[in-house]
């Protein structure tokens, strides 16, 4: 079973060739869902030598950041083999 845990933001580290920029809109969307609700929905991160890089999850991690929040729930899973 996964375990929720607080990922810090600053180590979470985004392939710059995987992914289009995060959408503005969404994020602030997200950022005032995160105000009123808190965040509801974890990321998914694997872990990429001394950072974690993220499997699915891109506009729920610059939501808290655009909070100045530190950290961002979310689950540590494996990386998956093909």
């Amino acid at each position: 079973m996964l375990k929720k845990t607080a990922s810090p933001i600053d180590r979470i580290r985004v392939p710059v060739n995987r992914v289009k920029p995060p959408d503005p809109d969404k994020v602030q969307a997200l950022a005032e869902s995160i105000l009123a609700e808190g965040q509801t929905t974890p990321i998914s991160c694997r872990e990429g030598g001394e950072d974690f890089v993220p499997v699915e999850g891109l506009h729920r991690i610059e939501a808290p950041g655009a909070l100045g929040k530190e950290t961002v729930a979310g689950y540590l899973v494996r990386a998956r083999l093909d």
